[in-house]
């Protein structure tokens, strides 16, 4: 048993929160990348936050798409966390990405980051991370649902689905 131990005291494990925008405003006739969030976009955003923070959950990264109601839900989290909304790191590919850019997207994450923050979009989200772990499936990922993840690596580079350990899922109508 020691010796698993000490084999083991060098990994570290990368924590992921796959986090989808806030709702959205619906009626808003602009371009959809544009679209911003609704009122209950801007109040669970900000609770949501809350509730990642009360499972004492640091964030060092934050990572997201840049369409404007996933930037200003990933802005609300950096709030609660006291974050300059300056170290958002926006990812172009994260608007409306399917499932296989993300893989691409968390090789790229900053090396000594251990616990990041994406936010992304439908349909690709729910379906990434419906391949993440074994006999973890949801339906959809709602508006600013959270679906948290460990992996057993070292360096982002090093992330795939066979790594990953589910953690939790918590969105906010489960209160």
């Amino acid at each position: 048993m020691l010796f698993f131990l000490a084999l083991n005291q060098n990994k570290i494990l990368k924590s992921l929160l796959i986090i989808r925008h806030a709702k959205s405003d619906q009626t808003f006739l602009g371009n959809d990348f544009e679209r911003p969030l609704n009122d209950r976009g801007h109040s669970d955003a900000p609770e949501m936050a809350i509730r990642l923070l009360d499972r004492n959950i640091p964030i060092e990264a934050f990572v997201s798409s840049p369409a404007r109601r996933a930037r200003q839900t990933a802005e609300y989290f950096c709030g609660i966390f006291t974050t300059p909304v300056a170290s958002i790191q926006f990812v172009s590919a994260l608007y409306h990405a399917p499932a296989e850019v993300f893989y691409g997207v968390i090789r790229q994450l900053p090396g000594p980051a251990n616990h990041v923050a994406l936010f992304s979009h439908n349909p690709g989200i729910t379906d990434f991370v419906n391949g993440l772990c074994e006999g973890v499936r949801i339906d959809n990922m709602p508006t600013c649902g959270i679906f948290a993840i460990e992996a057993d690596i070292n360096h982002w580079k090093d992330f795939n689905s066979r790594i990953c350990t589910f953690r939790f899922f918590e969105y906010p109508k489960l209160r």
